[in-house]
């Protein structure tokens, strides 16, 4: 029995990846979901946040007020640092492409990019140091050699490992989406 209403998987798998009319391209948007290595490490993070948060609660009732607040602030911690996990990504605009590490976030306005391409290379296995051969999405920078700009996406990362189809339709989102912010 189809249900009336579209989930986010049927609405991100659609054919036709045409711009809806209410989309802002002001708006800093991400052409992918996170994947499930990411979203799996983010859960356990979360889950381990849970019982610190419970561990707060423990000492705190039994008289040690601080032990319960330090607990208590080690949990926040961990949830940030669970939330920033889950915003790690690609982001683009209007204004430019934005990539979010775990701690750096860095914009690259439009005017310095020269092109977004795929390229066959090397790439990091989920950020490890191990290598294996894979697809890297590069960016190049207007007076910035290659080897200084690491990939935007890879085949291999947290994102796009076992999910080709996925790195594929992103890879081609982003260079469509900077084709389309460099003409203007």
């Amino acid at each position: 029995m189809p249900l009336p209403f579209l989930t986010a998987e049927r609405a991100f798998d659609a054919a036709d990846d045409v711009a809806l009319p209410f989309d802002d391209r002001e708006r800093w948007r991400r052409p992918y979901r996170p994947g499930p290595w990411r979203v799996g490490v983010a859960a356990l993070v979360l889950l381990i946040a849970s019982f610190i948060m419970l561990s707060a609660v423990v000492i705190a009732l039994t008289g040690a007020l601080t032990g319960g607040a330090v607990c208590l602030l080690v949990g926040v911690l961990v949830i940030a640092a669970a939330l920033r996990l889950l915003r790690m990504g690609v982001w683009v605009s209007a204004h430019g492409l934005r990539r979010t590490g775990f701690l750096v976030t860095r914009t690259i306005p439009w005017a310095q990019v020269v092109s977004v391409r795929t390229a066959q290379q090397p790439v990091r296995w989920l950020g490890l140091p191990r290598t294996v051969q894979g697809q890297a999405l590069l960016l190049v920078r207007r007076g910035r050699p290659q080897e200084s700009v690491p990939p935007l996406l890879t085949t291999h990362n947290a994102d796009f490992l076992s999910r080709m189809p996925a790195f594929d339709r992103a890879a081609d989102t982003l260079e469509a989406w900077a084709d389309e912010y460099r003409q203007r």
